[in-house]
């Protein structure tokens, strides 16, 4: 099927419309292609071993800057934003803190139900496709498309920042054979200015400017990291039990960011009634009647009673 330009316009502001109707806080759609500079930069970062023990980033490592190996024909990369910025925090006081992230349901599957809602749609306009939804979870330089679709821009702590949302976002992408429009030819330039409160504010020292030691990062140690955790590290976690958002909260792009309004997100009552004494006493059984279907299984029972060991010693 040829699609004309007045199409490609036609379709790409239905996608956009939809996914806006759909709840994603913005979507942007750019030209499938070999990202050469981003593969430059990847390289230099494994090279230099800053990807801890995540060996899964050393294989397929030309699809991630390829998306036509991941699609056969591809030829757009639709890119969406989810916000998960709380409304309130869990209780700080006598308590372990996790990352925002995972409060509520495993964003994996909530995200990607709603691409394929979207995608649906999107093929009933332009009929059956080759197509890949993806939800953080394949070989996508996820921030790296969403600055070339316009969504922001990646700042000093490495994560993709929106000037009007923050950085409390969940990326997806649909990589679909489909010809649209797109934004990629005035990607955001940098924002953060000679702002460092994340480097300065992170207690392990695991951020130079817009590079992330993962193997010094307290998400990838309390989450990632399958072994012990190095003595080195001892009194810098400042009660991190799972994940850490050290470098968002002191972000001034997060500060009048708003909430998100997805109820599957939300804490559960046995999530918020935790405190410390609880945490430690927690049986295998009350882990998974509390973190069924959350982003915490994937440090699993043992991972987190090795976290809360590491922090109470």
């Amino acid at each position: 099927m040829i699609i004309t330009s007045l199409r490609r316009q036609q379709l790409s502001s239905f996608v956009k419309q939809k996914a806006e109707e759909m709840g994603f806080y913005a979507c942007g759609i750019s030209k499938a292609r070999h990202l050469k500079d981003d593969e430059k930069q990847v390289e230099s970062w494994l090279r230099k071993g800053m990807n801890g023990e995540m060996k899964y980033m050393e294989r397929n490592r030309e699809k991630r800057f390829d998306p036509s190996l991941l699609v056969d024909g591809a030829k757009s990369v639709i890119t969406v934003l989810y916000n998960y910025k709380p409304k309130e925090k869990l209780p700080e006081k006598d308590n372990f803190k996790i990352s925002t992230y995972a409060y509520g349901k495993d964003y994996h599957e909530v995200i990607k139900n709603k691409l394929r809602q979207l995608l649906t749609m999107i093929e009933e306009k332009s009929g059956k496709r080759k197509v890949r939804v993806f939800v953080d979870s394949a070989p996508v330089l996820d921030r790296a498309w969403a600055y070339q679709s316009g969504l922001g821009f990646i700042g000093k702590n490495t994560c993709l920042i929106n000037r009007k949302g923050g950085s409390y976002f969940f990326i997806g992408h649909i990589i679909i054979d489909l010809e649209l429009e797109y934004e990629e030819n005035n990607p955001e330039k940098n924002f953060c200015g000679s702002c460092t409160l994340c480097i300065k504010a992170c207690p392990t020292g695991a951020l130079e400017p817009f590079t992330l030691d993962a193997g010094k990062c307290i998400s990838y140690l309390t989450i990632e990291n399958r072994g012990v955790i190095s003595d080195e590290f001892k009194g810098k976690f400042n009660d991190w039990l799972f994940g850490c958002d050290i470098c968002q909260q002191v972000c001034p792009w997060n500060r009048d960011a708003a909430p998100h309004n997805e109820p599957l997100f939300e804490p559960s009552e046995g999530l918020k009634s935790l405190r410390k004494k609880d945490w430690i006493a927690m049986n295998k059984k009350r882990f998974n009647n509390i973190f069924k279907d959350t982003a915490v299984m994937r440090a699993g029972f043992e991972g987190l009673k090795r976290n809360i060991q590491f922090l109470e010693e």
